[in-house]
């Protein structure tokens, strides 16, 4: 960011505004604060009998890779409509009976995912200008080595676990990314 969208003209400074904590954009002139806060991407896992829907990426990133049908939500929506809306603009697949199992926060890109588990209506699906391919899976079929998202491998693989207790409670976490040290000589 570089100019003020709320006077026109003048420059942002990225300083300590008083009485925060952390640096943000200020304008100089007007001395609004810019917060930038993290993404909330929302997405579901939708069921058919022992088989989940997964979308093969037909944008960047991680194309022609698979995934849960997600993405950001928008302003003015539940995380249940972002949910909805995404699995039909990915899939064109309807859902009900959606209920909240996975949150994850990835802070080293500043989003936080909500995953619903769902039910399919039915098996009209197709897909969406996002994807490629629509396919339901079963858990033997799952391409491990073709998804797209750190976020999605563990949510399944936390799914077909609790399938196989019968017990599906909400699951709270995180992904770190661990970088390798810098070794100076």
């Amino acid at each position: 960011m570089n100019y003020c969208s709320n006077c026109g003209s003048a420059r942002l400074v990225h300083q300590i505004p008083a009485g925060d904590n952390l640096p943000r954009f200020v304008c100089e002139d007007c001395h609004t604060i810019y917060y930038q806060n993290p993404k909330i991407v929302v997405g579901c896992l939708p069921e058919w009998e022992d088989k989940i829907l997964l979308c093969k990426r037909a944008i960047e990133p991680r194309y022609g890779l698979w995934t849960l049908p997600a993405g950001f939500m928008e302003n003015n929506e539940t995380l249940e409509q972002g949910a909805t809306r995404e699995t039909w603009e990915e899939a064109q697949a309807r859902l009900e009976h959606l209920s909240l199992y996975t949150v994850c926060s990835l802070p080293h890109i500043s989003q936080v995912y909500m995953i619903f588990r769902a039910k399919l209506r039915d098996l009209n699906y197709a897909p969406g200008v996002e994807s490629l391919e629509v396919r339901l899976f079963s858990q033997d079929e799952i391409p491990w080595n073709q998804l797209a998202f750190p976020v999605i491998y563990r949510t399944l693989t936390d799914y077909f676990q609790d399938r196989a207790s019968g017990e599906f409670p909400v699951h709270l976490g995180e992904l770190l990314v661990h970088r390798e040290p810098i070794v100076k000589y």
